[in-house]
């Protein structure tokens, strides 16, 4: 009963913060701040509830639940948080909050109607806890670069038109999208580095199995090799605009493959849970 209620109030927070945003991308002249205050209140609250959610689903008696559902509601919540966090420095971002809140509200309903089956015993460990926070930071960060360039791909075709949707004229400059992209994947690309090489060197002490050339690890060191690509083009090349964001997009292609695809095939697919 506990966790019924706060799945409803969790997701009834998330449906009220994507009506806002749909009433605010449909609106001809700005939302109101009577809106905004609302918006200000709910954000931080669902995020508590969401946060409640997650951790219930995920932290078990035996050790985690990483199943496919329970890993998707955990990277969402993450990555609304990054970027409510983020937006209290840059307003501007605050915008985007709203494309975020559908996506939160279906990671809830998919923790609910998809239960998680796909336990990781791991008896405490410091070494794997500090792993998996480092990597589920590194993937959030990822995905928040990743609608950063898709809202950039969104802002150059808008401003072609000269016609900007009332939802994107808050946004900062174009160049100052561009710079905060390449900050949020520097970051995030040194916490992938840390997640491979902890992996790739400390399996046994992690996983308790020598390493092991798999789907997740292949799929896992291309994104890294395109990223790292991409972060070279930026500093010695110059590298910018739509060709920065496609490489973002199949960097990221990569990653979701690596951690998302195998979990889905293995746990959906294949049954292993």
């Amino acid at each position: 009963m506990r966790d019924s209620a706060l799945y409803f109030s969790t997701a009834a927070c998330w449906l009220a913060l994507s009506a806002i945003a749909w009433r605010a991308a449909h609106r001809a002249a700005p939302a109101s701040s009577g809106a905004f205050r609302l918006e200000g209140v709910l954000l931080p609250v669902a995020l508590v509830l969401h946060g409640m959610l997650v951790y219930t689903g995920v932290v078990a008696d035996e050790g985690l639940n990483l199943g496919v559902s329970n890993s998707i509601s955990l990277i969402v919540w993450l990555t609304v948080a990054i970027y409510w966090l983020a937006s209290l420095a840059v307003p501007g971002l605050a915008s985007i909050q709203g494309l975020w809140a559908p996506i939160a509200l279906a990671a809830v309903l998919l923790q609910a109607l998809l239960p998680s089956h796909y336990v990781v015993h791991y008896g405490g460990d410091p070494l794997f806890t500090l792993h998996f926070a480092i990597a589920m930071l590194a993937y959030s960060l990822f995905i928040v670069a990743t609608m950063h360039a898709v809202v950039m791909l969104a802002e150059q075709k808008w401003l072609h038109r000269g016609v900007m949707p009332p939802f994107l004229r808050s946004l900062p400059p174009l160049l100052e999208m561009e710079a905060l992209l390449f900050r949020i994947l520097f970051a995030a690309f040194v916490l992938l580095t840390l997640t491979v090489v902890s992996g790739v060197f400390f399996s046994e002490q992690l996983f308790n199995r020598p390493f092991q050339l798999t789907h997740k690890t292949v799929f896992g060191m291309l994104s890294w090799g395109i990223f790292a690509a991409l972060l070279w083009g930026r500093y010695f090349r110059g590298w910018r605009g739509k060709r920065a964001v496609y490489w973002t997009l199949w960097g990221f292609a990569a990653l979701l493959l690596a951690y998302l695809g195998s979990k889905f095939v293995l746990e959906i697919v294949l049954q292993r849970g």
